[in-house]
């Protein structure tokens, strides 16, 4: 008898194993939910909302909800798209996200929403003005004007690396990474190129200085019209 555990998602059935979220179940069975801030090598944190999914009228994100029997899922509708390009319109807004120019181009989850959601940025923005980088330490580099605030790296920090690098302070009305050394800089941190919490960010925010682009991004062009859903 055949007991395997489905819902569906958009009509599609998803089998899933008991403890998997509707995001780790749908990417198993190859369905893509947008997502931003979930990482199958962590707890998900449903911090960056991009994966936000309808059930039963109610909207969830799907990296924390449990899959259940039966269960029916909407995870692509206009009004589902509409928001997802909002967020990461938001997001592109509030930093320097000019790929062409960026060491993770092409290696980067928020190019990847922004291309599959045909948002796009010019090169202009943003005019609010950024928190300072930190290029203080010889192997890594804080990118402040791309950090995306997704958590990864002070989860990653914490629970892989058994450190307490990151954390997150209001500053002037905004929300920016910190780091938890004496001088506030990377520098004076235990960081190491080969944290976690260094590979796993999903953009350009900390990166390795000796860690070249690939050359097959290099010629990688982002950079086009911009039409931001507001």
């Amino acid at each position: 008898m055949d007991t395997t555990l489905a819902f569906f998602v958009d009509g599609q059935e998803i089998p899933f194993q008991p403890g998997q979220t509707v995001l780790q179940a749908s990417l198993a069975a190859g369905l893509n939910i947008p997502h931003l801030c979930f990482n199958p090598e962590l707890e998900p944190i449903g911090s960056c909302r991009l994966c936000l999914i309808e059930v039963a009228g109610r909207r969830l994100s799907a990296c924390t909800l449990l899959a259940e029997p039966g269960m029916v899922v909407q995870a692509d509708n206009p009004a589902l798209r509409k928001l997802r390009a909002a967020l990461v319109a938001m997001m592109l807004g509030q930093g320097k996200h000019t790929c062409i120019r960026c060491e993770r181009t092409g290696d980067c989850r928020l190019q990847d929403a922004a291309i599959a959601l045909n948002v796009h940025m010019e090169d202009s923005l943003p005019s609010l003005v950024l928190p300072p980088n930190d290029d203080s330490h010889p192997d890594v580099s804080l990118n402040r004007d791309r950090c995306i605030l997704c958590g990864i790296c002070v989860e990653a920090s914490q629970k892989l690396d058994g450190k307490n690098i990151f954390g997150f302070v209001e500053k002037s009305g905004n929300m920016m990474l910190t780091i938890e050394s004496a001088s506030g800089l990377l520098k004076d941190s235990s960081i190491s190129a080969e944290d976690h919490a260094v590979r796993l960010c999903p953009v350009g925010a900390l990166i390795r200085k000796h860690n070249p682009m690939p050359s097959e991004f290099a010629s990688f062009d982002f950079v086009g019209e911009f039409n931001l859903p507001y």
